[in-house]
């Protein structure tokens, strides 16, 4: 096989653990249709869901603390990808405490730089797919970007711009205009520091993505290194880039931080077999991309004979029947977009079991 086909084809593996490669434009996916579920012993599920409306103070404490200890607990796990970004605000504090509270295992989130060098929790290299104004991150200060309302575009179907104004649920809640939720402010709403995020959830697993390509992001990735040192946090925390590049260049300096691997190494997997190395051992891979079945039995034999994770992020289609089916094929981990219902079919999962 040529190089150039190698290459768009394993496009398709985007490893990114919070969704496109592209900085702007998001992947759509289609439904998995699974030709030979497998069935694994799986414990007891221990969530139980909470109004969405509650303080912060009523944060569970985490189901696991470590990475370690979530890999051990024998059962599929749950993430917010960028906060259950099709049931809350993307990458919003709103977000994050209503997913925590309704019962997912593990956070997910992005992280970029500000130009006065805050890390940020945000997909995009720009604003406008969320905020009342579209501003460069990285060219921005982080007064710039915390003051913008960044649940502007979002309704309860989507983050999208050609909706009626009445159906931007929280619009306006971040300038005052309307009031935040019972237990929550206005800053729940905002574009948020990473260290806020380490602040409000100590204790729980970040699966954190840094963006931009190497050698831009090395100065994210010593931010994210340095902060998760201070905050106790290296062995809570899974990190992971689409450019291989800066993941090896995060490994060198956290090298205890649990990884997973960038676009060539889980190419090179997904096609050839080639194993990736054992600090870099939980995948993140979309189920199909573009009508190519990435997810596939063949797929999920050959990742548990090699001892690998494999964490699902549909990144688009997400329905509790398509969360079902991929539990069925094997996934060790669902990167919901809508979480509650991730929790609702694996709970009925394990219930099978």
């Amino acid at each position: 096989m040529k190089f150039t086909s190698v290459f768009l084809v394993g496009a398709f593996v985007a490893v990114s653990a919070c969704g496109s490669s592209d900085d702007s434009t998001p992947i759509t996916t289609e439904m998995v249709t699974t030709t030979a579920p497998t069935t694994t012993t799986v414990a007891a599920t221990t969530t139980t869901p909470v109004s969405e409306t509650s303080a912060r103070g009523e944060i569970p404490d985490p189901v696991a603390s470590t990475v370690d200890d979530l890999l051990g607990l024998a059962r599929p796990i749950v993430l917010a990808h960028a906060s259950g970004e099709e049931e809350h605000p993307h990458s919003s504090m709103y977000g994050f405490i209503s997913a925590a509270i309704a019962g997912v295992d593990a956070l997910d989130l992005d992280v970029r730089l500000t130009a006065d060098g805050v890390l940020v929790v945000h997909h995009d290299d720009d604003t406008g797919r969320t905020a009342d104004r579209d501003l460069v991150v990285h060219e921005a200060t982080f007064d710039e970007v915390r003051s913008l309302d960044n649940s502007y575009w979002f309704t309860d179907t989507c983050t999208c711009t050609d909706q009626p104004d009445d159906a931007y649920v929280w619009r306006g809640v971040r300038t005052g205009d309307q009031p935040a939720p019972d237990g929550f402010t206005t800053d729940d709403f905002a574009i948020t520091s990473f260290e806020e995020v380490l602040q409000t959830f100590p204790g729980w697993i970040l699966n954190i993505e840094i963006k931009r390509r190497a050698p831009e992001a090395f100065e994210a990735a010593d931010e994210l290194a340095r902060l998760l040192t201070e905050y106790d946090a290296l062995d809570r925390a899974i990190v992971t880039s689409f450019d291989d590049r800066v993941v090896e260049y995060f490994h060198e300096i956290a090298p205890t931080v649990a990884m997973t691997p960038g676009l060539d190494m889980t190419t090179a997997f997904a096609l050839g077999g080639v194993v990736p190395p054992e600090w870099a051992h939980i995948l993140q891979v979309p189920p199909v991309y573009e009508g190519i079945e990435v997810f596939t039995p063949a797929y999920v034999e050959a990742a548990k004979a090699a001892g690998l994770v494999t964490w699902v992020w549909p990144n688009g289609g997400e329905s509790y029947e398509l969360y079902a089916e991929l539990l069925a094929l094997g996934a060790d981990g669902l990167n919901a977009a809508k979480p509650t219902e991730a929790i609702r079919a694996l709970d009925d999962s394990l219930a099978k079991s």
